[in-house]
């Protein structure tokens, strides 16, 4: 019998630390702050300078939370955290704003349909494959740039009807890792009660450089399609721009275009690359899962071009990608809003408070699952997990705003990993061990390189 191989995560202190010290351990990443009991109480309370924070843990209260849609809005401090890139979106939207962009935009979603993204999908992995045969694998590669590569150039093609070279997928690698450092900084200092423009005003430029990738796009297919009726191809893109008002009838405004299609494009990418990056490295600690998951892959596809309908069929990929987003859910923190005075348990919350639902939490939780730090895919298996599978589990969300592209996410990284397992034989150079942070998503810290040998 095989030890369960306990991924990194950061050992949580007995006691809880005091002001000074978390603001340092937070300093880097949201999860190094938590201490013993964060992964077992039923609802914690946090008052910081700026902002008094409660964390649900208990399942009930998740789901009340998660259910109540625009009933517990999202939080201004997020809100305004990516106000940057994604501005007023259907993300960070609410009440009716939200329902109204979200009646805009369910009709561009029709294009991540398994059966029609499938191709891309397929496409853009075979494309990875061959960087990966072009690299010198007789050394470590890092991953992490990578895996941003696939996944945007994923949903590029899906959005866009482009491919996405190396180039631009640099400058969004980049970018976007700069922008997670500052504006996890920016909002560090506002929950302390402290002056943050200088972070904010700098978190601007890369959320441009970001935006300058698409930004020529999407001004040319707009402009295109207003003007003269132009519509070149049948994408998300396209549908945004045709997307009317439920009641007025009015279209999104260019700008109101960039702000879906960064929307789009931030949770289409980042959220699948951090999954694969992290599914790819635990595969690689565990020879015996690798195995495993690899004759699957073979007995199912053999040596015929990847399809939608082969997915079905491969329940060890499946569970691996579960399980990665059980232990590494790239949001690890839900913050919503809590919209007038209420109680909840014993605490009496105050209007305008944080009220936290944590994946990271919740989904470690070892009331809810036995070993809860353990890479274990096939607990999703054992009869004795469904239920908490089903409430215990909510990486995309819950109710009314769950995430539309849950689907689509778990297409693209089932088919990543199946397409790596049946090219190479992953393993961890030796001494190496990745450290996750938290900001806006999570991601290792200094990249994630992984060795690709042959089978």
């Amino acid at each position: 019998m095989t030890d369960p191989f306990i991924p990194p995560y950061p050992e949580p202190p007995k006691n809880r630390r005091g002001l000074v010290k978390r603001f340092l351990r937070g300093w880097h990443s949201w999860i190094h702050v938590l201490f013993e009991k964060s992964y077992t109480m039923k609802m914690g309370e946090i008052r910081m300078p700026g902002q008094t924070m409660y964390i649900a843990n208990e399942l009930p209260l998740v789901d009340r939370i998660l259910r109540g849609g625009t009933a517990f809005p999202k939080h201004r401090e997020l809100v305004r955290n990516l106000s940057p890139l994604i501005g007023n979106s259907v993300f960070s939207a609410n009440g009716e704003d939200w329902e109204s962009q979200r009646a805009m935009v369910n009709p561009a979603f029709a294009h991540t349909a398994l059966h029609r993204s499938m191709p891309l999908m397929v496409a853009a992995a075979d494309d990875f494959l061959a960087r990966i045969d072009a690299a010198d694998r007789g050394r470590p590669i890092d991953i992490d740039p990578m895996m941003t590569h696939v996944a945007a150039d994923i949903i590029f093609r899906t959005l866009f009807s482009q491919t996405l070279d190396a180039h631009r997928s640099n400058i969004i690698h980049t970018a976007f890792g700069k922008f997670q450092r500052l504006a996890h900084s920016a909002s560090m200092l506002r929950l302390y009660g402290l002056p943050a423009r200088w972070f904010e005003r700098r978190s601007l430029r890369p959320a441009k450089a970001i935006h300058d990738v698409f930004r020529p796009i999407v001004e040319a297919r707009f402009e295109g399609f207003h003007q003269r009726g132009d519509a070149p191809h049948r994408d998300i893109l396209q549908s945004l721009i045709e997307a009317k008002h439920p009641e007025t009838g009015e279209p999104f405004t260019l700008q109101q275009v960039m702000d879906q299609v960064s929307t789009v494009f931030l949770a289409g990418h980042e959220t699948s690359a951090s999954t694969m990056t992290w599914a790819l490295y635990m595969l690689a600690e565990c020879p015996h899962i690798q195995n495993l998951a690899r004759a699957e892959v073979q007995d199912v596809a053999g040596d015929q071009p990847l399809a939608a309908g082969m997915l079905k069929d491969m329940g060890a990929v499946r569970n691996i990608f579960r399980e990665t987003l059980r232990l590494y859910p790239p949001v690890a923190f839900f913050p919503r809003e809590v919209p007038c005075p209420m109680d909840m348990r014993d605490k009496h919350l105050e209007e305008g408070a944080m009220l936290v639902v944590a994946p990271w939490l919740t989904q470690r939780n070892k009331d809810n699952w036995a070993c809860p730090h353990a890479f274990d895919p096939e607990r999703f298996d054992d009869p004795a997990n469904a239920e908490m599978a089903k409430q215990a589990w909510f990486p995309f969300g819950r109710g009314p705003r769950v995430c539309v592209g849950a689907g689509f996410a778990q297409q693209e990284v089932m088919t990543v990993i199946a397409s790596v397992l049946r090219r190479y034989r992953l393993s961890v150079p030796e001494g190496f061990k990745p450290e996750p942070i938290s900001r806006l998503t999570i991601r290792p810290r200094t990249g994630m390189t992984l060795l690709f040998g042959a089978i």
